[in-house]
């Protein structure tokens, strides 16, 4: 089950948060393994972010998720994430940011794998 969180500085109305939504549930296809309906989304709008001590537009993605992916599909996904959000919210993607954490082990359908 994948999970995604996003922080960023932009301010963003309830049909914004949507297409984010749905456009991450199409993107995180390009995870071999990963679906939309299991797509845990995250998002945390209006941060006050700074960057070398100064209020910049920014973005922090961190995608988690379970076993190893291929980094083909890593490299991909981070460059059609930053594709949206800069289109979406504006942020240049110098000021967008990424880490995806793969992890052996996930607690799901009440039990620990």
């Amino acid at each position: 089950m994948p999970y995604i969180s996003i922080n960023t500085s932009a301010a963003l109305s309830d049909a914004n948060k949507a297409t984010l939504v749905s456009e991450l549930g199409r993107l995180i296809t390009i995870i071999p393994g990963k679906t939309e309906a299991d797509l845990i989304v995250d998002l945390s709008t209006s941060r006050a972010m700074f960057m070398g001590g100064k209020k910049t537009p920014s973005a922090y993605i961190d995608l988690r998720v379970y076993t190893k992916t291929t980094d083909e599909a890593k490299k991909l996904f981070t460059r059609e994430v930053f594709t949206l959000l800069n289109h979406e919210l504006g942020i240049k993607t110098e000021h967008l940011y990424m880490t995806i954490a793969e992890f052996d082990n996930w607690g799901y359908d009440g039990e620990f794998h």
